[in-house]
C-alpha cells in the first residue's frame, strides 16, 4: 500500500543581481532536462540589467548525466510520479514568486522563458498564478500536452506568448508543431511563432528581441 507524505523542502535559485527594488521587470527563466541554474543563468548573461532581474530557479530532481558519477543535472519531472511532481513544481514555483514580489511596492512587468522540459513546466505554472504575466516564452518546447485548457486560456488571454523553435532542432518535429496547433487553438490564445537557424539552444539575438516587445 502507497501512502503520501508532504514535508518542508528547500530548493535553489540564482539570480542576475542582488535586488535593489528598482527594477523594471523581472524575467523568471526555467532551464531544460539536464541542467542546473548556475549554468543556465551564465547563458544569459549577455542580457543582464539593473533594470530586469533575472531569477532562475533550479529543479529539485538530480541525478548523474552518465552512470553513477560525474556531471550532475537537475530535471523538472519524470514520468514516475508525474502528478505529484507537476503539484511540488507549482507550490515551489509559487512560493518562489510571492518571496521575491513581496520585496516590491510595485509590481514588476513578470516575463516567464522556459526552455525544452522547462517550457512545459512553465506553461502548467503560468496558468495557475493569480499574477499578470506580461510574457511567455516557450524555446525549444511548448505548452504541456495534458495542460488544462480552460485555466490557461483564461489566465494567459492578455499575455504576450511566443513559441520560439530552432530549424535544425532535432526535438522538433512535424508531428510536435501539429500537436501544439491543436492545443493552442483549443486554448484560443493568440500566440506568436518565432524560427531561427540553430538547433536546441538559445539564441540571445532573438530573445533580446522578444523580451523587448
Amino acid at each position: 500500500m502507497k501512502v503520501s507524505i508532504k514535508y518542508q523542502h528547500t530548493a535553489q535559485y540564482h539570480i542576475s543581481h542582488v535586488i535593489h527594488r528598482g527594477e523594471e521587470e523581472i524575467v523568471i527563466a526555467l532551464h531544460g532536462y539536464g541542467q542546473l541554474a548556475e549554468f543556465f543563468l551564465k547563458k544569459l548573461h549577455p542580457i543582464f540589467s539593473d533594470k530586469r532581474l533575472i531569477l532562475v530557479p533550479e529543479a529539485t530532481n538530480y541525478s548523474y548525466l552518465e552512470g553513477f558519477s560525474g556531471r550532475v543535472g537537475a530535471n523538472w519531472m519524470t514520468k514516475h510520479e508525474r502528478e505529484a511532481a507537476i503539484e511540488n513544481n507549482n507550490q515551489y514555483l509559487n512560493t518562489l514568486l510571492d518571496n521575491i514580489l513581496i520585496k516590491y511596492s510595485k509590481t514588476p512587468r513578470i516575463k516567464v522563458l522556459g526552455f525544452s522540459q522547462g517550457a512545459a513546466t512553465a506553461s502548467r505554472w503560468v496558468s495557475q498564478i493569480p499574477v499578470k504575466l506580461d510574457t511567455l516564452i516557450l524555446w525549444g518546447g511548448g505548452f504541456a500536452h495534458d495542460i488544462k485548457i480552460e485555466s490557461a486560456g483564461d489566465a494567459l488571454r492578455e499575455t504576450k506568448i511566443f513559441v520560439v523553435l530552432g530549424r535544425q532542432d532535432e526535438f522538433v518535429t512535424v508531428e510536435s508543431i501539429k500537436k501544439q496547433e491543436e492545443l493552442i487553438e483549443k486554448m484560443k490564445l493568440n500566440v506568436e511563432k518565432h524560427y531561427y537557424d540553430g538547433g536546441h539552444d538559445l539564441n540571445l539575438s532573438v530573445l533580446t528581441g522578444l523580451l523587448d516587445i
